[in-house]
């Protein structure tokens, strides 16, 4: 057996697993278990390694064990990054009695990074005592249609669709925040020529399908189930609007990468969104938990063309102004270079 493939195969066996240039180390023992075994996991592999910094990527489980780890280890710097997307007074009725060691993982950061205004704000309440707004990004280029030789209308073929047909295209967790069984709900309100692509899956898979069946839009709505994310952009390009109704959002990728690929969105103007949504600007808003309010925008980007055509093209602006990977690659570097 060739020496390389042997050593990868025993690294794996010890849950290190190598994605580009990093290394993950894998710890299992449950939920509860986490921040306890990846804290002492931590601290054999600095013993080993001698880290500068320790990075915790939002702050539930993961900052608790950077937390543990940076009180024994005081001298190492502590860099927190809010990716959540739940609602915040849900996560703090979890975090119940241990409040004040939940808040201790945003006082004891030297940093705390933040996707977006609404989390930079719950970091500010939370004692943080230094708050970046870095949004995610999109990787732009891969979403422009025009470097493709993409066959849109062979596509929507093959997806079962006839010219004819205006789709709406969600990529969504099946979930409660992400407020898909609103935008199915929506369909009713639409002429038939209106179908529902949804790409994802979750625990809710049959609760939608079965919401699906009841309101007889099965000739409508087409569950796709996850993909791979590099075949995303061919089922936005071959798409007419993107929407997802999200009840809370801490900020979403998907709406940037909709954008990118020259889709108008509809979203609801909750957490993070209104960082890069804007009114008539860069999409619309639909109200939360309102499905004719999400038919009424779809309708509205349909009957007028100029909006649609303007939405897209500021839409497209400020993604590559504002969220392309380099641009948050090089915000994110100037964040560790003090380590």
């Amino acid at each position: 057996m060739d020496i390389a493939l042997r050593e990868a195969e025993i690294a794996y066996d010890r849950g290190e697993v190598p994605v580009g240039a990093v290394v993950v180390h894998r710890v299992g023992g449950g939920k509860f278990l986490f921040p306890f075994r990846a804290a002492l996991k931590a601290a054999a592999l600095h013993r080993k390694n001698h880290y500068n910094a320790v990075w915790a990527i939002m702050a539930n489980r993961a900052g608790f064990a950077a937390l543990f780890f940076k009180l024994f280890h005081p001298r190492i710097l502590f860099i927190l990054t809010l990716q959540e997307g739940d609602p915040i007074p849900n996560i703090m009725r979890k975090v119940g009695i241990l409040y004040p060691f939940f808040r201790m993982i945003f006082t004891h950061a030297r940093t705390v990074t933040a996707i977006s205004t609404y989390l930079a704000e719950w970091a500010k309440k939370m004692g943080a005592k230094r708050v970046e707004i870095i949004p995610n990004g999109v990787d732009v280029k891969n979403f422009q249609f025009s470097i493709f030789n993409f066959q849109k209308e062979k596509f929507r073929k093959k997806l079962g669709y006839e010219e004819r047909d205006k789709i709406i295209i969600t990529t969504s967790r099946l979930v409660e925040k992400n407020g898909v069984g609103d935008l199915i709900a929506a369909m009713r309100y639409l002429p038939a020529h209106f179908k529902l692509l949804i790409i994802g899956s979750g625990p809710l898979l049959k609760n939608y399908q079965l919401l699906t069946t009841n309101y007889q839009l099965d000739d409508r709505v087409q569950f796709v189930g996850e993909v791979p994310h590099s075949e995303i952009p061919q089922y936005l390009w071959s798409s007419d609007i993107f929407c997802r109704p999200s009840l809370s959002e801490g900020m979403g990728n998907s709406f940037i990468e909709a954008m990118a690929a020259g889709l108008p969105v509809i979203a609801t103007p909750v957490g993070g969104i209104p960082d890069f949504l804007k009114e008539k600007e860069t999409g619309l808003f639909c109200r939360v938990n309102d499905p004719k309010s999400i038919a009424d925008a779809v309708l509205l980007l349909d009957e007028q063309p100029a909006l649609r055509e303007a939405i897209i093209a500021g839409a497209r602006r400020m993604v590559a102004a504002r969220y392309d990977w380099a641009l948050i690659a090089e915000k994110m570097r100037k964040v560790f270079s003090v380590v």
